[in-house]
């Protein structure tokens, strides 16, 4: 009798969940999905299904809602977000029997931190687990000038067995996201944002970080309201070379337009020019002014060639500092990444900005691919 009675409430339990499950859509459940109405399963059974198969998702998705905490108000945010990979795209790594592991720099990869960040809010976003990554990213950026926030292992989500970098957690507009990686199944959910770049195999000649450079400046300086459309008309192409072909053409066009302005016109009369005070003193006199484009590029180049100044003039205060920093976060008690929920004391913050210091980290190195020089870092291998 008991046992009946059991198995009624049983099934009585299970028919009130299954009915439950197939409620409408709330409002902050849709936005906790982030999903719109009519994208979300419109049929009880599809609200049902979906809801049932999420009770076994959990330990897919990433650690947090939202992996980046919210933008800052204008006109402090950056209007894009450029995350970067690290395996094979910034770094790679390399073993010999003299000195076992070690982590390789791309050549160019100082400089394309330094100048890209004038340009785009920059998240490092990788598959490695923070003990890995973090060290070689402290030597990447010292003095955490460079790269805004750091998404590790944690961060990705799982998807039929592979890793996968869902933007959708991100918590920025994605009209407004760029991300390289050398690995398409990282970016299958949002392809339209990615440019996969091939893996760079520890050529000290590489020229792919650096060579990718004029594409992304380009779209920071135009401001396109959209860039996957842009992402989109160079998928399956090599884009520093389809770009280059672009711009050499708009600057045929600008100089042809120019000239046929000016035709027969002598050069204009200007006290600067009198005074030797023309702002172009090194173009011939008849030749056609720079674009927008390279107007912009100047003005870039010459606040990258400031900041590193200044960095000269100011590294043994910078040293300084970090150093003291590094003495903080030693004194503080330890406690693991993921103790807490986001928010609650113990938790880590969605997105991990770029400290100004680390502290002791695990044996290893990192060379540049040029010289082969070492310097003390993590010895960090592939995820």
């Amino acid at each position: 009798m008991m046992s009946r009675i059991s198995l009624a409430l049983l099934a009585l339990a299970f028919g009130a969940g299954t009915v439950y499950m197939g409620r409408e859509w709330e409002e902050d459940e849709l936005k906790a999905k982030k999903l719109r109405i009519e994208d979300a399963p419109s049929t009880r059974w599809g609200r049902t299904k979906d809801r049932f198969l999420e009770l076994f998702d959990y330990f897919n998705k990433p650690a947090w809602p939202e992996l980046l905490p919210p933008p800052y108000p204008p006109p402090h945010q950056k209007p894009y977000t450029l995350l970067i990979s690290v395996d094979d795209l910034l770094v790679t790594s390399t073993w010999d029997r003299q000195h076992g592991w070690r982590t390789a720099k791309r050549p160019g990869v100082d400089y394309f931190l330094g100048y890209i960040s004038q340009f785009y809010e920059v998240v490092v976003f990788t598959t490695q687990p923070y003990y890995t990554a973090g060290p070689i990213l402290d030597k990447l950026d010292r003095y955490g000038f460079y790269i805004n926030y750091r998404l590790f292992r944690e961060a990705t989500r799982t998807l039929d067995g592979k890793i996968v970098k869902d933007l959708s957690y991100l918590n920025r507009d994605l009209s407004k996201v760029v991300i390289l990686d050398t690995d398409p199944e990282h970016v299958q959910l949002q392809p339209e944002n990615a440019i996969i770049l091939p893996k760079w195999n520890g050529d000290p000649k590489d020229k792919g970080l650096v060579g990718i450079i004029p594409f992304l400046e380009s779209i920071a300086i135009y401001k396109p309201p959209d860039v996957r459309p842009i992402i989109k008309a160079y998928s399956g192409k090599d884009v520093p070379i389809e770009y280059g072909k672009l711009e050499a053409e708009m600057k045929a066009k600008h100089v042809a337009e120019w000239q046929a302005k000016h035709k027969g016109k002598s050069p204009g009369f200007s006290f600067s020019s009198v005074l030797g005070l023309s702002d172009s003193p090194s173009l011939p006199k008849n030749a056609a002014p720079p674009t927008y484009l390279e107007q912009k590029r100047s003005e870039a180049q010459k606040q990258y060639k400031a900041e590193l100044k200044y960095i000269e003039d100011n590294r043994e205060q910078l040293e300084k500092l970090l150093e003291q920093d590094q003495q903080a976060a030693a004194a503080m008690p330890w406690m693991p990444r993921w103790q807490g929920k986001p928010g609650e004391p113990g938790a880590a913050p969605p997105g991990v900005p770029n400290p100004t210091g680390t502290s002791a980290a695990p044996p290893g190195s990192v060379v540049t691919a040029s010289s082969g020089s070492a310097q003390e870092s993590s010895g960090a291998q592939k995820a």
